[in-house]
């Protein structure tokens, strides 16, 4: 162990947009630990799963097989990358681009950057392209999350300006969380509703949601509506509010205009029409609508629900109506507060980073703007025209138009929708330059140039999160290898470009000079100066403030000491007359509605452990633990009307590919729809389309249709076809390995099974598993120790596989030679092997080929470690194998990651605890200590509460199988 001191260096998340404080522990080179920064007012020291693991993913064995550590270029398209020094890539990069500018014209560049840069690196990039390349054509995967929050609040509220703020949630009576499971996609946030409402037991939850998720257990109302229909919602709970005179006349007459338009609209939305409309009972609406509007102070929580949609600006403005027409906004514990998806979407905003934007929420429409934006880079004049939105910019590079595409910290290739489209658009560019800090992205592996970026706890600058508040995020360690800062890189290739193309009316030395920046801080002054007038004026903070006094929200003006906690207390709003405005809208259908062809409603969203295209939190075996592999989600009734059973393969279809996944029934899930999460990608999911390409993971069902004012595509939804697949052939397998090889053996065996020589495969997946510890593995990780990891293979085909050609995959993973326990039948392509520990009790790892049934067994055996059932031999033969399986009780599910704690032991403890739940609870959390981490798994735990009734003895305790 090093004998070098232990540095603490606070920094910020880089995950979700709560925009936790985080301190990261480190010594020398190396980010050993992380903790929440107890005086961080986002989170006050508190961490999810995620968050709490960050350490875990900065490993030297996660840079060592994962990051990409130098620049590397693509000689032929489909080759491999060779190493490039820095001068030759960045002179490559200025002069592929610097042709096709002056071949094709500025519109050719389209530049697709991301929500997870620092703000520092977005404004570069927005300069760049709106004032070097004369274009503005550059746009961010925050257009997938959160534009139409933004295009909401601008045409109700006048600016792009979540009005609340955290503290908000212990001062609201009533809470409407809509198109959010915020248990799992907002984990710290929750937890402090939670305490807000153990605080106040009157504070009252409505969860509005087409699925009965974590948070809707959580709630006292839960209205399961139907995929699209949230305007026909709120619009039959204004139509309540004004019936009953629930509405706040005065506040309208003061403070807003455009009410009665809205107020004819809703007339025919009674409570019965929406609930016709939605699904959901009349009696719920008329409810929901009294707790809000009578209520002394409503807040509403909403994210990707409302926001992914094709009508995704119309729900976020119905939803704002509400909350105008009760004169809900603008009061502690009231208002509409979008929670932002991603680290750093709101400073992107802040800078102008989407297409149609200039810098500090200044708007291209406006000449105005233009003018202000053009006099601050001193230039004549900005483009007028908005530029390609994320969607756009993509199907015009698969018709020709775009010709390069320039992505930085961001995977098209596995989170845009159409993902079939997306591959024409990366095949047909003439150049594709990637920035990326993990050289095994989906879009890496399309790109002619690969430069290495910086990641967390090596980057400098600052985010913004949903609250409007900036916090610094520090580097704790130097860049590895030759990793470079995202804004020095396009600093870099910007003054290439300058010395060749650019606004004519400047010279070479001035374009130059436009990106004379020597730090990070240097931007962030530039940007501040920008904002001087405007609705986020920040003239009054500094780097040093931050450091001084910590994260501040803005507005923060020049003079002030603090930010403004609460917009809009005054009904004076950013628009011409400073009236809010209601809008009129009516209720569209989805982009696809379901039809004979494809029966069910595909719903995408996320997983309590992962994060976007799991290129960090995927590197973790132990974030796997609760939900360790691609599956669809369908009701009971759908499973038995489709003859399913969990674990069986369905394919599900779109109009533009299909997928194939196991099946899983769920509750949860309403009849005639389907839940899939987001993550699973090409990186971690395998499979071919029915033209035997290689598919794109889940994306590549999803619709390309975006909200004609938002330009967010509808992700939440897809119509969709689910189909039994009769596949009589599998593999399964599941071992331990050293943890310095994991992650590499995972890219060896993804990249082996996409060969033709498995063409046959209609699905595969390879995941890492087990509970990494950064001692542990820094070690080694001796094979079999419970702080080791291994890798879990699964896959399906439409015919067996020769086992000669599955050798290779065997040897991959240790599970061949003649120290296992083996079994094999090559005529019909069975083959089973058994890995035992160094005294024959325990089983490390297996190998099922063919026939796999049985396989929970094994997975129990190889995970809990614990001593083989009888002799290892009778697990080779299927027939025995099913019979001591259907002995044994199941695995039980993961509930607690971070100390790895089962539902079955839970039960048994809430079992024998008596009380008040509370009290109930507090036993778990002393017993099992479940809870008492990163507290993610909490809402779970107060559910089992509620369900689990004590029984009388211990016998009946006794007899839960642990």
């Amino acid at each position: 162990m090093s004998t070098e001191p232990l540095r603490s260096t606070r920094s910020t998340c880089p995950y979700c947009g709560v925009g936790c404080g985080v301190l990261i522990k480190s010594r020398g080179e190396q980010i050993v630990g992380v903790e929440g920064d107890p005086e961080h007012p986002a989170n006050f020291g508190r961490l999810c799963t995620k968050g709490s693991t960050l350490h875990l993913t900065a490993r030297a064995e996660v840079q060592q097989q994962l990051r990409l550590l130098q620049p590397m270029q693509r000689l032929e398209r489909g080759g491999a990358a060779q190493p490039l020094a820095w001068e030759p890539a960045l002179g490559l990069a200025s002069q592929r681009l610097a042709e096709i500018w002056q071949r094709h014209g500025p519109d050719a560049i389209g530049v697709y950057v991301s929500g997870q840069l620092l703000t520092e690196d977005y404004y570069v990039f927005n300069k760049l392209v709106k004032g070097l390349l004369g274009s503005n054509h550059i746009d961010t995967n925050s257009r997938l999350c959160m534009s139409s929050a933004v295009a909401g609040y601008k045409a109700t509220l006048g600016a792009d300006a979540p009005p609340c703020s955290y503290e908000d949630l212990a001062l609201a009576q009533t809470v409407l969380i809509t198109g959010s499971n915020m248990a799992w996609a907002h984990p710290v946030l929750f937890a402090r509703l939670e305490e807000a409402r153990r605080a106040n037991p009157q504070q009252k939850w409505i969860v509005v949601d087409p699925r009965r998720t974590e948070t809707a257990e959580r709630a006292d109302l839960h209205l399961q509506l139907l995929p699209g229909s949230d305007v026909a919602l709120m619009h039959g709970m204004l139509h309540l509010m004004l019936w009953e005179s629930l509405i706040d006349r005065r506040y309208i007459e003061q403070h807003t205009s455009g009410f009665e338009a809205l107020r004819d609209r809703v007339r025919e939305w009674t409570p019965q029409a929406a609930a016709r409309a939605t699904g959901c009972r009349e009696d719920d609406i008329v409810t929901a609508a009294r707790w809000f509007a009578a209520s002394p102070a409503s807040l509403s929580l909403y994210c990707q629900g409302l926001n992914q949609s094709s009508s995704g600006t119309d729900k976020n403005i119905a939803l704002i109506n509400l909350h105008l027409a009760t004169g809900q906004i603008g009061k502690p514990g009231a208002g509409p507060f979008s929670l932002t998806g991603q680290p750093n979407a709101m400073g992107g905003r802040e800078v102008g980073g989407l297409a149609n934007l200039l810098s500090a929420h200044r708007d291209l429409a406006r000449p105005q703007d233009r003018a202000e934006v053009a006099a601050l880079w001193g230039l004549p004049d900005v483009p007028a025209t908005p530029g390609r939105t994320a969607v756009e910019m993509f199907q015009a590079a698969a018709d020709g138009e775009v010709k390069a595409l320039w992505i930085a910290c961001t995977n098209p290739a596995q989170s845009l929708p159409d993902q079939a489209m997306v591959r024409r658009a990366l095949e047909r560019a003439e150049f594709v330059l990637v920035q990326e800090s993990f050289a095994n992205t989906a879009t890496a592996q399309w790109a002619d140039l690969l430069l290495p970026a910086t990641t967390w706890g090596e980057k400098d600058g600052t985010v913004t999160n949903s609250e409007r508040r900036i916090s610094r995020v520090r580097a704790a360690v130097a860049a590895p290898g030759q990793a470079r800062h995202d804004w020095a890189m396009a600093v870099d290739i910007a003054q290439r470009l300058a010395r060749q193309i650019g606004p004519a009316s400047l010279t070479p030395e001035q374009r130059v000079a436009m990106f004379d920046y020597p730090d990070a801080q240097s931007i962030w002054e530039e940007h501040r100066a920008s904002t001087q007038g405007r609705d986020l004026d920040i003239t009054g903070l500094s780097y040093e403030l931050l450091e001084q006094v910590g994260p501040q929200q803005w507005p923060m003006a020049q003079g002030q000491t603090q930010g403004r906690a609460r917009l809009y207390e005054d009904g004076v709003f950013p628009t011409a007359d400073g009236r809010a405005r209601f809008v009129d809208i009516a209720p569209r259908p989805l982009a696809e509605t379901r039809r004979a062809a494809f029966p069910f409603s595909l719903n995408t969203g996320r997983l309590r452990d992962q994060w976007h295209g799991m290129s960090r939190t995927g590197t973790l075996g132990r974030l796997l633990g609760h939900t360790s592999q691609p599956m669809v989600e369908l009701h009971p009734q759908d499973m038995a009307r489709l003859r399913l059973v969990d674990g069986d393969e369905v394919g599900l279809s779109s109009g533009r590919g299909q997928v194939v996944l196991s099946a899983k029934g769920n509750a949860a899930v309403a009849p005639a729809q389907a839940f899939v999460p987001m993550h699973w990608g090409s990186e971690s999911l395998i499979g071919r389309t029915a033209d035997g390409r290689l598919h794109g993971g889940i994306n590549e069902l999803t619709t390309p249709v975006f909200c004609p004012k938002s330009k967010q595509p509808e992700l939440k939804h897809t119509a969709i076809r689910v189909e039994k697949l009769n596949l009589s052939w599998r593999l399964m397998a599941r071992v331990w390995l050293p943890g310095r090889a994991v992650l590499a053996l995972r890219q060896q065996l993804m990249q082996m099974l996409a060969q033709d020589d498995f063409k046959s495969l209609v699905m595969a997946s390879v995941l890492p598993f087990g509970r990494e510890e950064a001692d542990a593995d820094s070690a080694g990780g001796d094979v079999g120790d419970r702080g080791s990891s291994g890798l879990v293979l699964r896959a399906a085909a439409s015919q067996p596989l020769p086992l000669k050609t599955l050798a290779p995959i065997a040897a991959l993973l240790g599970l061949d030679g003649p120290a296992l326990l083996a079994y094999e039948d090559a005529p019909h392509a069975q083959q089973r092997r058994l890995l035992l520990d160094a005294g024959g009790q325990r089983l490390r790892g297996y190998w099922l080929a063919g026939d796999t049934s049985g396989h929970e067994l094994l997975d129990s055996l190889v995970l809990e470690a614990t001593p083989l059932p009888g002799a290892a031999r009778l697990l080779l033969a299927p027939g025995a194998l099913r019979q001591r399986w259907l002995q044994a009780a199941p695995r039980s599910a993961q509930i607690c990651t971070c100390l790895d704690v089962n539902e079955a032991r839970i039960r048994a403890v809430l079992l024998k605890s008596e009380g008040q739940p509370e009290q109930r609870l507090q036993a778990l959390q002393t017993q099992l200590r479940c809870g008492t981490e990163c507290g993610s798994c909490l809402p779970r735990l107060r559910t089992l509460v509620a369900e689990i009734a004590p029984e009388a003895g211990a016998a009946a305790a006794a007899a839960v199988a642990l």
